[in-house]
């Protein structure tokens, strides 16, 4: 069969899906609020915020699950103590279920390691196709937030992540580097029609640190891009950030109090009124997919 027609027949099966639930968000039926949590480059916290956000949002009564899509670098399971061998890749070879690799995180929130894995689902029969985009469409109708680990840098399939979720976050720290490749990432996704974008700077000195960040960055990508960037707050410089992750606890267990973690828990706060919000019926992975299938030729 044809690109084309499997392409078809797999939207037919999505929007088959989601035309048979007709009822409100918070009912069984719902689907999860997408979140995907990104960066220009690798070491400014974006993994340890992913994490420590899914356990902010499951301590306030949602049901989370965490995906890992870094390329060949996850570390979720480091993060938070966990040893994980099954991943999605072997699911998309048929070795396991996708119920087989999740693993269960703390405070009961579900970990899907290897999920970078989900753009060779394109290269699979069609039957292989329709059964793992409907195993995962089960997992995001089971639970209220999907957090997107993606990976770093302005890689196609991290644009795709990016681009079939509900909400992004592009974390960023005070580093000059790390500020221009914010930018750059701005500016990859808003050629990719990515619209709206909201900044999380990590490390931060101070409130007014982070404003200043935030107000260049905001500055630069209206002038030359003609694209809104919105804040989404701060993470302070704190020391019992790195303590937890030698101790591979989460530091929103680990010291509750500390200042990131307050911060942690006012974002999980802003973000989990989303739950309630109506966000359409078309999932992140219909979404994802059919963005997918249309880049091939």
């Amino acid at each position: 069969m044809k690109m084309t027609d499997q392409a078809t027949a797999l939207r037919g099966l999505m929007q088959n899906r989601h035309a048979a639930v007709d009822k409100p968000r918070g009912q069984e039926a719902g689907r999860a609020v997408t979140i995907a949590v990104t960066s220009g480059k690798g070491g400014v916290g974006k993994s340890n915020i992913a994490l420590n956000l899914g356990i902010a949002l499951a301590q306030q009564n949602a049901s989370v699950c965490l995906i890992d899509a870094n390329f060949g670098l996850g570390n979720i399971d480091l993060l938070c103590g966990l040893n994980g061998y099954w991943n999605l890749s072997h699911v998309v070879t048929g070795a396991r279920q996708l119920k087989d690799v999740v693993i269960s995180g703390p405070c009961g929130i579900d970990v899907v390691p290897g999920a970078s894995g989900l753009a060779e689902i394109a290269d699979c029969p069609e039957a292989v196709q329709l059964d793992i985009i409907s195993q995962l469409q089960e997992l995001e109708e089971s639970h209220d937030f999907l957090i997107i680990d993606t990976g770093t840098g302005i890689h196609r399939p991290v644009r795709q992540f990016v681009a079939a979720s509900d909400r992004n976050l592009i974390i960023t720290t005070p580093e000059p580097t790390a500020i221009a490749d914010a930018y750059a990432t701005v500016k990859a996704l808003s050629s990719g029609g990515v619209s709206r974008f909201e900044v999380v700077v990590n490390r931060a000195a101070s409130a007014e640190q982070a404003r200043e960040i935030l107000g260049r960055l905001r500055q630069t990508a209206w002038m030359f891009l003609k694209c809104d960037v919105d804040s989404a707050g701060f993470i302070p410089d704190d020391p019992a950030v790195s303590e937890s992750v030698a101790r591979r606890s989460p530091f929103i267990i680990e010291a509750p109090n500390c200042p990131a973690a307050k911060h942690i828990q006012k974002l999980a706060k802003q973000l989990g009124r989303l739950k309630d919000v109506d966000i359409g019926q078309l999932g992140f992975f219909t979404k994802f997919w059919q963005r997918l299938t249309a880049k091939k030729p």
